[in-house]
Parts: structure tokens; sequence; C-alpha cells
């Protein structure tokens, strides 16, 4: 799953990007149900590591079976 997939799931639930000035390859996203956020690699059309999908969703504090 790329970021643009992975990232469309999250709004579905409710998360939200943290818009930022700077440049880079790294998104911030905030969780307000939880009020936890992370930073999320943006890799263009390369896959997110299954590992990376679920440190994001354990981090954000949602289950990575909802998505």
């Amino acid at each position: 799953m790329n970021y643009r997939e992975f990232t469309k799931k999250l709004r579905a639930i409710g998360c939200r990007e943290i818009m930022c000035r700077g440049g880079g390859s790294h998104r911030k996203w905030f969780n307000p149900a939880t009020e936890r956020g992370t930073t999320i690699p943006d890799w263009g059309q390369k896959d997110l590591k299954a590992g990376t999908i679920s440190a994001i969703c354990r981090q954000l504090g949602i289950d990575k079976n909802s998505l």
C-alpha cells in the first residue's frame, strides 16, 4: 500500500495531516480521537513496508485491522 492509499484510509477514520512549511519526504499526522501523532514517510508510488504501517497504527492508537 503506498502513501496515498494509506492516507485515504486514515482520513476515513478521522485522522488528519498537520500542514508544515518545510519540504521533505515525511508528513506529520494526528489522530484527534486518541490525541496522538506520528510521522509518515511519503515515498510517492513506492509501497510502505508492513512493519512501517504497523508502527504508524500503533503510534496513532488505531487498530491495524480497522484499515
